[in-house]
């Protein structure tokens, strides 16, 4: 009797490297290589992806779709400002990133090259930068249409800025359970929506307090 072979999927695929590079530090020497060590042709390979770049690329996405997923089956999301909407993303976003810190890791950090790392945030950037501009509202409003326009891609640029700080700050958090990471997204998020919607300045005092802090403690 023979053992049908399992079928090959993208996920597979992205297990299998995902497990190579955190068990050797490394990327494999060549696809081919790869696909021979897994018991699957190259050519294979390429229905899915076109290079490993493209592995790293979609696992960024992956954790965007399923970090969306997971605060959308939340009964009070819709109910959610915006403000509320963007924080609980970002503990989730945090939270499925910490469950696979290693490989976040040696992506971002160990890679020499920062334009090279950016670029592997690439695909998720563009999913982000959708659902920023999905729940966030222009703070001045204009019957101007290319204000409008300008306005909003500041706006969203801007959280984009916000999203990169945060991702820095976690990845050199040494804080137990990674608590001081939902503090600066905490703050961060409060300060940006009252400097945006003009809601009393103490927030962003409190916020550059706590940056002048962690400043001098490391």
């Amino acid at each position: 009797m023979t053992t049908r072979k399992k079928k090959l999927t993208a996920e597979i695929i992205s297990e299998k490297y995902i497990a190579f590079v955190l068990a050797n530090g490394k990327k494999p020497n060549s696809v081919y290589e790869f696909a021979k060590n897994n018991g699957f042709e190259e050519a294979e390979f390429y229905q899915f992806f076109t290079s490993f770049e493209q592995i790293e690329q979609a696992f960024f996405k992956q954790m965007f779709d399923y970090s969306i997923s997971m605060i959308q089956k939340s009964d009070n999301y819709e109910a959610y400002d915006a403000k509320q909407k963007l924080s609980v993303f970002y503990f989730t976003f945090f939270e499925v990133a910490t469950a696979n810190r290693s490989f976040v890791n040696y992506l971002l950090v160990q890679e020499k090259n920062k334009l090279i790392a950016l670029s592997k945030l690439k695909s998720l950037r563009s999913s982000y930068l959708e659902f920023v501009k999905s729940i966030l509202e222009n703070p001045i409003k204009s019957d101007i249409e290319k204000f409008n326009k300008v306005q909003s891609k500041v706006l969203i640029e801007g959280a984009w800025v916000q999203f990169l700080s945060i991702l820095k700050y976690w990845l050199d958090d040494t804080s137990a359970n990674f608590e001081k990471t939902d503090i600066f997204i905490e703050k961060s998020v409060k300060a940006s929506f009252d400097v945006l919607y003009n809601v009393p300045f103490e927030s962003v005092l409190d916020f550059g307090k706590f940056l002048w802090k962690e400043k001098i403690n490391r």
